[in-house]
Order: C-alpha cells, then sequence, then structure tokens
C-alpha cells in the first residue's frame, strides 16, 4: 500500500496535468473526463462541465500524483476551492540531478522558497511553491538523515 498525492483544481486541472507530466517526466498519464462517462438523464451535468476532468495520475520516477477538478455544480457538498499551505508534495531521491531537474522545471512561473543547497540535515534541499499554488520539497538524502537522528548518530 501507498499513500499518493490527490490535487484538486477549480476547472484548470488540464492544465496542471500537462505541466506536471512535462515537468517530472511522466512515464504515464491517464485522464478522464465526465463527458467519457454516460450521463444520468435525470442529473445531467452542465456543458461546461463535461470537459472537466474526473480523474487522472500522472506517474515519474517510482511516484504518483493523482489530478482532478472540482464540479461548480458540486460545490455546495464538496465546498469551495481554498489554496493553503495544508499540502506539501516531497520528492526525496538521492540522483542530485534528478533533483535540479525537477527543481528548474516545477518553479517555472512559481516561487523559490529556498534554492537547492546542502544543508546539515540533506546533500540536496529546497523548497518552492508552483504556479498552481502548490508547495513542494525536495530531499536527496531524507531516509539517511532520519536513520541518523533516530540511531542517535
Amino acid at each position: 500500500m501507498s499513500a499518493i498525492v490527490y490535487l484538486n483544481f477549480d476547472g484548470i486541472a488540464e492544465q496542471a496535468i500537462e505541466f506536471y507530466s512535462e515537468a517530472l517526466n511522466a512515464t504515464e498519464v491517464k485522464k478522464v473526463k465526465f463527458k467519457d462517462f454516460p450521463q444520468d438523464p435525470n442529473y445531467p451535468l452542465p456543458e461546461n462541465e463535461l470537459n472537466m476532468i474526473m480523474e487522472s495520475s500522472i506517474q515519474f520516477a517510482g511516484g504518483k500524483i493523482m489530478i482532478s477538478d472540482i464540479l461548480p455544480s458540486m460545490k455546495s457538498v464538496t465546498g469551495e476551492l481554498v489554496k493553503g499551505n495544508n499540502i506539501l508534495i516531497s520528492i526525496v531521491n538521492e540522483d542530485k540531478q534528478t533533483l535540479e531537474n525537477y527543481f528548474s522545471n516545477l518553479s517555472v512561473d512559481g516561487h523559490v522558497i529556498m534554492p537547492l543547497s546542502n544543508m546539515p540535515w540533506s546533500s540536496c534541499f529546497g523548497m518552492l511553491v508552483d504556479k498552481f499554488g502548490v508547495s513542494w520539497k525536495f530531499n536527496g538524502d531524507a531516509d539517511k538523515f532520519l536513520d541518523n537522528v533516530i540511531s542517535g548518530k
């Protein structure tokens, strides 16, 4: 079993899928729009919602992100989308070049909080917020740091 990051967007999921697929060098991208399913004649979706993303997944370097749109007609149930700092995607990879590529790609039109650099807890650590307001943390060797602290080294 694994935990997977799931991002919701307010009608721009298609743009986010394109951006993350390219930025993370996706190995596989799957997406389904609401129009891909038969509509319930008693509760048809408005035309503007049919092209929104119902479910998608982006696989990259052993990881996966899932993305969908929140339908305007469902906001009475789901609530409004609120951007915030309640989610952060962490990429842990010992290959510094891979981290540098992801960091560079995801920082386009975003905001670098902490550039990639050598820190006491990691040989390659950095943080940014991408152009969609999603926070990312990059860590070259998080597991080694945790193991060393836990073992008292």
